[in-house]
Parts: C-alpha cells; structure tokens; sequence
C-alpha cells in the first residue's frame, strides 16, 4: 500500500498552530527539522490521513493542513489507525516505524473548540524516524507492514474499585502479566 503527501506540517513553538512547510528534512532518532515536538521518544512524528480529513471538512469542520497542532504529515491513501504499531512507513530516503495509534486530548484544541470535535485524537498516528531523509509534498510513502515473526504486544491493564480504594490487593493484574510472560507466543 502506498500513498501520497499533501502536506509536511511544522511549529517552531509548542502549543501553536502547525504551518504546511511543502518539504523538510527528517532527522534519524529526532523527527522533523524545525519542529517543536521532535526530540530523543517515541512520539517524533505524526500522521493523519488527508481523506479522513476530506471528510471531516464535509461534515462541516472547515480545517486546512497546519490546523491540526499534533499533525506533521498529512497524505492521501493510507488509513493510518488502521496500521498496526511497528508498521514501517518509507518516503524516499526517510524510514519511519509507527509507535502508538491515536493520543488522548488533554485540552481541547482550537479545532474543538470551534467545530465541537478532533480527529487527530482517534485518527492520528505516531512514528520514531528509523532512517534520515528529505520528504516533500507530492512524494509516495510505502506501509511495509510487519513480519509473521515480530513478537506479540500486550499490556495488562486492572480495574478495581476495592483495589483503588485500598480494600484488597491485586493480584490479578501482575498474575496475567507473568502468564504472558511464560508464553511462548511465537509458535
């Protein structure tokens, strides 16, 4: 599966609006050249899907490239939350391998605000930069999904009232930790 880039968004400033720069380099174990959000974890870059946005301003959003402030590429043909994390994504020299599928919005963006609802939250995607390189608007980016032999992820997560409230111990959530531990998943 490939798909094309509509737009290569950066902000020099944390908590701005992202400006669609047309062609940046990428800088290996960092992220966007220029961008405030790059920097040594694994959130360096992020994704969105042009058409998923097409149809979000057909809804009535009104929203152009740099309007959404977590979003740094934007690109026709690919369903990037349908991608599963470890997905590598290639434009040109530039190698990408995705991270974690959607974020959770601590304060409403302006977007929100003004149209009562943001896809990036639940729609975006995001990515460490395996490999340096120089992408454009305009150039294909190839999903190379993940091998049958890369390891299974899991997390393990408890629910508890009388846990919370101190009234009992868990002893479920760390039993299922080590279950998936001692399986051997890869067969």
């Amino acid at each position: 599966m490939e798909g094309i880039i509509k737009a290569v968004c950066i902000s020099e400033k944390r908590g701005t609006v992202k400006k669609n720069i047309n062609e940046v380099n990428v800088i290996k174990d960092f992220g966007l050249e220029g961008d405030a959000h790059a920097g040594k974890w694994h959130r360096q870059v992020s994704f969105l899907s042009a058409d998923i946005v097409d149809e979000f301003n057909e809804k009535g959003a009104s929203v152009i490239e740099g309007d959404f402030w977590g979003k740094n590429i934007l690109a026709y043909g690919i369903d990037f939350k349908t991608l599963p994390v470890g997905t590598k994504l290639i434009c040109n020299d530039a190698k990408f391998e995705i991270t974690q599928i959607g974020k959770e919005c601590h304060s409403h963006c302006e977007i929100y605000k003004r149209v009562g609802d943001c896809i990036m939250p639940r729609e975006g995607i995001f990515a460490k930069v395996l490999e340096s390189g120089t992408i454009r608007v305009g150039d294909k980016i190839e999903v190379i999904y993940p091998g049958k032999d890369m390891p299974y992820m899991a997390a393990v997560m408890t629910l508890s009232d009388k846990g919370s409230r101190g009234e009992r111990v868990d002893t479920s959530g760390p039993r299922a930790a080590q279950i998936l531990k001692d399986m051997d998943l890869r067969s």
